[in-house]
């Protein structure tokens, strides 16, 4: 693995404790909106799971195992109504399981792979997928919807 990568992925898993944490949160609160009109922390935890489910199926597991990737995004709106309607069937307990075990099949898998393998990835131009700008990006990511949730619990 690359040097660089390590502490992307020290950052990257603070999201599986952050989604644990929240397991302590009564129904209610995993129920409410951050504001009036916006996502419930459930919709949120369940639009990153769903995320991290996508990526993981389709590129980096891919990648883990010498498959080509061929990431196809689609419609990010549709991608994301799709989340808030799966977060209205899943359970608190298995959206949070789900949640933990996506990131770190996503961490164990490129923890797994050999250097060459994420530099030809990383040069790769006809591939859309770069490692690690899919790491700063999805930091981003959490950090974005993490603060909201924090300031929303204090």
């Amino acid at each position: 693995m690359s040097a660089e990568l390590e502490p992307l992925l020290v950052v990257f898993k603070e999201w599986v404790e952050f989604a644990r944490s929240l397991q302590e949160q009564s129904e209610d609160i995993w129920n409410s909106s951050l504001e009036e009109g916006k996502w419930t922390i459930k919709d949120i935890v369940c639009h990153i799971m769903l995320w991290d489910k996508y990526f993981y199926e389709e590129a980096v597991h891919k990648m883990a195992t010498g498959q080509p990737v061929a990431l196809e995004l689609g419609d990010f709106d549709e991608f994301n109504k799709q989340a808030m309607v799966y977060a209205k069937t899943i359970s608190i307990q298995e959206l949070v399981d789900k949640a933990v075990f996506y990131r770190e099949a996503i961490i164990s898998d490129i923890r797994t792979m050999p250097a060459h393998v994420i530099e030809q990835n990383s040069k790769d131009p006809s591939n859309k997928f770069n490692l690690t700008e899919y790491l700063h990006d999805f930091i981003w990511h959490d950090q974005h919807h993490i603060n909201p949730i924090k300031d929303f619990l204090n």
